[in-house]
């Protein structure tokens, strides 16, 4: 039996030219490297980071959420030519942003930028002054926001990274009515809150494995929550089509859900009809699985350690 409940939205995969300066700028932003893959036959090592906090580290990693990866394939450090398609242009728009919320916005961006580095928006820019797009050093977009959406942190000064959280992940979906059924019942995240911006020809949806299996109050406080992006009427056009960040040019890879029994699971996605980009019994990786979305994204499936135990 396998139990959707108990499954967590564990991690976010972003593919990384050079790890060091990876690593760096995430430290910067308060993670710490907590497991490192090294695949030297096939060439790629896998970085993982996280807000490790004292409860969340007394766990497996693969119980957690809100873990990012990064993944470097050997050489490419060294390739001048070589650049990641961070999902916001042409012709690779998919994915959109990871999401960090902080303690103190105002001082938290201004950390950001002593430390130098650049912003695609500050806290300063357009109408929205409540968030902001940090940029990493692949130009992957990292949007800052407080932890409460009634902001009283102006005149603070300090900021404690050690309290940030890696919130969410952002996708776009061409129809959401199919993406929120797919992500609610075949993978079991709750709803967690809808922000419907009409003016704009926008909703944005966000989903999760809330530790109750409620909606909270606020969602900011999470960590390991999807946020799909439908922009009106792409689900009309037969011809529209996202970047799963997998095909030329390459970028995200791929969001992981780890789940209490794998093979209970994969056989409940199998009855659900999923769309598989890799069973369990293919290839030599015997102990994971990815699943493709109703745009192609990738979710790889993986075995909840911590949980393995109680099987």
């Amino acid at each position: 039996m396998t139990d959707p409940k108990r499954y967590r939205l564990n991690h976010t995969m972003l593919r990384v030219k050079d790890p060091q300066r990876s690593v760096k700028y995430y430290e910067m932003l308060g993670m710490k490297q907590i497991n490192k893959i090294s695949m030297p036959d096939s060439k790629f090592d896998l970085y993982f980071m996280a807000y490790d906090s004292p409860k969340s580290a007394e766990g497996h990693w693969t119980n957690r959420q809100g873990l990012l990866e990064l993944t470097h394939n050997y050489g490419t450090e060294n390739d001048d030519s070589f650049k990641v398609n961070n999902g916001n242009s042409e012709p690779g728009k998919g994915f959109g942003h990871i999401c960090v919320s902080v303690d103190a916005i105002q001082a938290a961006c201004q950390r950001i930028e002593d430390a130098g580095y650049k912003f695609q928006k500050k806290l300063t820019d357009g109408r929205m002054r409540s968030i902001a797009f940090a940029l990493d050093p692949d130009g992957y977009w990292v949007e800052i926001i407080g932890f409460n959406s009634v902001d009283k942190t102006e005149n603070v000064k300090e900021t404690d990274p050690s309290t940030y959280k890696f919130n969410h992940s952002m996708i776009r979906v061409k129809d959401h009515e199919a993406s929120l059924k797919f992500y609610q019942d075949t993978f079991g995240m709750t709803l967690l809150r809808t922000s419907e911006n009409a003016s704009s020809g926008f909703n944005l949806y966000f989903l999760g494995y809330p530790p109750d299996g409620k909606a909270p109050q606020a969602t900011s406080d999470l960590e390991g929550v999807l946020e799909l992006t439908w922009n009106y009427g792409t689900e009309k056009d037969p011809n529209f089509k996202y970047h799963n960040g997998n095909d030329q040019p390459q970028g995200f890879g791929h969001i992981c859900v780890s789940v209490d029994d794998i093979e209970a699971a994969c056989k409940r996605f199998e009855e659900r009809g999923v769309n598989w980009k890799k069973r369990m019994t293919d290839g030599n990786m015997k102990n994971l699985a990815f699943v493709l979305d109703p745009d192609g994204y990738w979710i790889e499936v993986v075995q909840n350690e911590q949980l393995k135990a109680q099987l």
